[in-house]
């Protein structure tokens, strides 16, 4: 009787949902608790249904799930929740992606590290996903492998079972005490992992964080079939006929405004990209490096899933360490880099170098030609030999439109891999995905990046290549009118506060295509002690932007996002990019986002209203 209420009361919803449920990558962070995420948000949709309130404006206000979608949200949240309680577990223990290989390696990747063994039994055929191979010789993971008529049939084993069932029916699962983790898998949805006893809750943070960190959860689109088939068993209807016509595009487009010719890749979102180059670039060097360290080449401030992406792949594998990389803040990116690969080089390792170019907070772009000559110098090893020329991994959300990588550009006698995060400019924040594409020097490596990028099962969804193939030829044109957006802006800011430090791109830069459409600013402050000054400045931030969201709460929005389709963004990288980052790296200033669609004249009259108050 209360499974058939909570089915009826989910069928009621998905009536009313929010257009930005489904529609949107970031949420207002106004209704946000990053320490209860998702919690917060089941808690207060527990309260409605037990009212059984299904009406739009109470949906509506229900706090956000998580900052980025990619995370979860409140579809993939509502469906866990659902799965949950059918199975008389907590909403945590049900963990959605849209992946089917990812919840399987998050298992691996803890017991690997808690040195705990691991049993994967499945049904049927093993999934065309499951590379045995790799996953032992390059991720380092151990396991035993196991086949099965019936779930009926798995005995007791000391470490973890994990049992995987690709079926069309992703929510059903039949609780078995000797089975730690259940796997659902759908061939077009993704899957749904279920944490199955009390010895085993230490799990879900892992598992999240691998969520978070390597992949993304199930997408809305996806979420969505996927409710729709738990309370009404509607089968998925995959009927999208213009799915090699959307990749032809989008790959035709990544050609146009990168100006490259080698094949691009597309992912489920930024970090999945990255982490198929990283596993991608890693596997190449085992092969044809054996015995050589690995050393992952990062800037301590950058975006902190950057940062902590590289650090959790060199926790997993022994000759594979991560090296800091100052670029920002009077640091030198050339200087940097010269010194490293000087260091890596003496020691005989392979230099894997990730760096975002403008640099993010601060959006400094360096020297170009002194970057190409530091990375094409030619550097020899304690022992005179010729040192392993280093793979520069691009970072280009904040200038997607830059060319770096063809055949007459200033990287393309360097071995280049650039990415971006699609769900900035390239979806104008409508999906998550991202892509990479390499120069003609790097394009043999790109064959270990797709394999890596498949055997996560971290390509693009169908529906993200549609949202693409729409976003991607606008993009060049939203990118030039935010940046005039921009311009003004820091220019008015410049006239009525110039005591303010603003981090942007001279005209001179602008002049040669670097047209961001994103700020830092750091405020005058006041104090007698550098304590009380950092103090007052950073009030000051939240003074700010809690002015802009409040005054212009349609347009203005406490959240990290960049190279959306309409509105201004307002963050503090320390606070929310930076999470992760190390405390002396963290950037406490105020970071602006502008879209090409904005009403900018107000956005001057609120921001001299607070000039006004200081």
């Amino acid at each position: 009787m209360q499974d058939n209420k909570m089915l009826n009361y989910i069928k009621d919803v998905l009536k009313n949902i929010p257009t930005g449920w489904l529609s949107l990558t970031t949420h207002r962070l106004d209704i946000y608790n990053e320490e209860l995420a998702k919690v917060q948000f089941l808690e207060q949709f527990e309260i409605l249904f037990n009212e059984n309130n299904y009406e739009l404006p109470a949906l509506s206000e229900l706090p956000t799930a998580f900052d980025y979608i990619r995370l979860g949200h409140p579809l993939s949240c509502i469906l866990e929740w659902g799965i949950a309680n059918l199975n008389n577990l907590e909403s945590n223990n049900v963990i959605s992606f849209s992946s089917k290989t990812v919840p399987i390696l998050a298992v691996l990747r803890k017991n690997l590290l808690d040195n705990k063994n691991t049993r994967i039994i499945y049904s049927g055929e093993l999934p065309d996903f499951f590379d045995v191979e790799i996953l032992r010789d390059i991720y380092g993971y151990k396991f035993d492998l196991k086949h099965v008529e019936k779930e009926e049939q798995v005995s007791v084993f000391n470490g973890s079972t994990v049992f995987i069932s690709e079926q069309d029916d992703i929510c059903n699962f039949d609780l078995n005490s000797n089975i730690d983790f259940f796997i659902n898998v759908h061939a077009h949805l993704g899957s749904v992992l279920l944490v199955n006893g009390e010895q085993n809750e230490n799990y879900v943070s892992e598992i999240q964080h691998v969520r978070r960190r390597e992949t993304i959860a199930m997408t809305p689109a996806n979420a969505l079939a996927a409710l729709k088939f738990l309370v009404e068993k509607s089968s998925f209807d995959n009927k999208d006929s213009h799915v090699e016509t959307n990749k032809t595009r989008v790959l035709d487009s990544i050609a146009d405004v990168t100006g490259t010719n080698t094949k691009a890749l597309v992912g489920s979102s930024g970090l999945s990209i990255q982490y198929a180059i990283l596993m991608g670039l890693i596997h190449d060097a085992l092969e044809k490096h054996k015995g050589k360290d690995i050393k992952i080449i990062v800037p301590p401030n950058c975006y902190g899933g950057t940062n902590d992406q590289a650090r959790r792949v060199a926790t997993c594998i022994d000759n594979v360490e991560v090296l800091d990389l100052p670029v920002d803040g009077g640091k030198d990116m050339v200087q940097s880099i010269d010194m490293v690969l000087d260091k890596i080089a003496i020691e005989d390792a392979i230099p894997y170098i990730i760096a975002e170019i403008p640099t993010n907070p601060r959006v400094e772009v360096p020297d170009l030609i002194k970057l190409k000559e530091v990375l094409s110098a030619p550097r020899k090893t304690k022992n005179g030999e010729i040192a392993i020329d280093p793979v520069f991994i691009l970072d280009q959300t904040f200038c997607p439109n830059v060319h770096f990588l063809g055949e007459d550009d200033i990287l393309s006698t360097i071995k280049t891999i650039s990415f971006a995060s699609g769900s900035k400019f390239p979806s104008g924040g409508l999906c998550t995905a991202g892509y990479c594409v390499a120069n003609k020097k790097s394009e043999a490596l790109m064959e270990k990046i797709e394999m890596h990028l498949k055997l996560c099962d971290n390509e693009a969804t169908d529906f993200q290549m549609e949202i693409l193939a729409k976003q991607l030829p606008s993009m060049k044109q939203r990118i030039h009118d935010a940046y005039k957006n921009t311009r003004e802006f820091v220019n008015f800011i410049n006239d009525t506060l110039p005591e303010a430090k603003i981090n942007f791109v001279s005209e001179a830069l602008a002049s040669k295509g670097f047209t961001p459409s994103v700020f830092s600013l750091d405020l005058p402050t006041k104090g007698h002690t550098a304590e009380e000054k950092e103090s007052y400045k950073r009030a000051l931030n939240h003074k700010l932007i809690h002015l802009m969201i409040t005054e212009i709460p349609n347009e203005s929005k406490y959240c990290v996002s960049y190279g959306q389709l309409k509105g201004c963004y307002w963050t503090i990288p320390a606070t929310s990019t930076q999470g992760t980052t190390k405390e002396g790296d963290k950037d406490y200033i105020a970071r602006v986002a502008l879209s090409p669609n904005m009403d900018l004249e107000l956005h001057k009259k609120v921001f001299l209203d607070f000039v006004g108050n200081i």
